[in-house]
């Protein structure tokens, strides 16, 4: 059998998961990750900084709702000055249904954002009550509400792919019928729904630096991609950028794990392209 050879960092050439310095907890603005994408030889930087909401919840990682306009003055000067760059405009959002008018009318309807990114850091239970996937253990409850969570993400029709929807790894410690059964809803909704799944090469850092008292498994979580070859979804690479020197990085090892696992790559392509016709 022929070896296959794997894939450098610098052979990444697409990114849709990139935060500025606006979130609280990242660097540069959208020019510097261009310049740096041309200078790596990159196609298609993809801005989805943390969405603000239009009561400023969760604050203290995301932009003030009153930033908005700078976020897309930003990422439109970045769009002008790098025209040999595919650049786009997008969001990682919780999915807050109340908000949906918000983010269908205003962020995809009147502001034109070319994408939406579902980001499952918080998740309800059936009171409506939120939960971090940091900072905690998660029981076999939580562990469900969170796959009935992001199922409801996926199914709102918002998102052109879920980021790191593994997120649980970071606070649910063993592999066994819970997570499978949270992992088989998500696939479910995604493989019906037609919407991509990212692998986090953000997450392949974190593990790098994990601590050792750290007992979570954290993310990306191999065995929920091996469970996900059962289903017919399809697979998004991101490196989860917070400064510009992040846009290629570990990204071989996330393209290693989704062809491990046998799962179908999303094109690039078809990610802002419904808004660009």
């Amino acid at each position: 059998m022929r070896r296959q050879i794997p894939m450098l960092d610098s052979e990444y050439k697409h990114n849709f998961h990139t935060h500025t310095f606006r979130c609280k907890h990242a660097k540069g603005d959208a020019v510097d990750y261009c310049e740096y994408a041309r200078e790596h030889g990159m196609e298609t930087i993809g801005f989805s900084d943390h969405t603000p909401l239009p009561d400023d919840r969760w604050i203290s990682a995301r932009m003030h709702v009153a930033q908005l306009d700078d976020y897309v003055s930003a990422v439109h000067r970045a769009q002008h000055e790098y025209p040999d760059l595919r650049v786009l405009l997008g969001m990682e959002c919780e999915y807050v249904p109340k908000f949906h008018a918000f983010f269908e009318d205003e962020l995809l309807g009147e502001r034109e954002f070319d994408y939406l990114v579902g980001g499952p850091h918080f998740f309800t239970d059936d009171y409506g009550s939120w939960t971090g996937t940091y900072g905690g253990t998660v029981d076999a409850k939580s562990l469900k509400d969170y796959g009935r969570y992001v199922s409801e993400m996926i199914e709102s029709g918002l998102f052109a792919f879920v980021a790191h929807p593994d997120l649980f790894g970071n606070c649910y410690k063993h592999w066994d019928a819970n997570t499978i059964s949270a992992s088989r809803d998500i696939f479910e909704a995604a493989a019906e729904c037609e919407v991509g799944l990212e692998i986090n090469a953000l997450g392949f850092r974190k593990i790098a630096k994990k601590k050792l008292f750290n007992p979570y498994p954290l993310y990306p979580w191999p065995p929920f991609w091996e469970l996900a070859s059962e289903y017919n979804v399809k697979v998004i690479v991101n490196a989860d950028a917070h400064r510009p020197t992040d846009l290629q990085r570990m990204t071989s090892d996330a393209e290693a794990l989704r062809v491990s696992c046998n799962l179908k790559a999303m094109d690039p392509m078809e990610i802002g392209a419904e808004r660009s016709t």
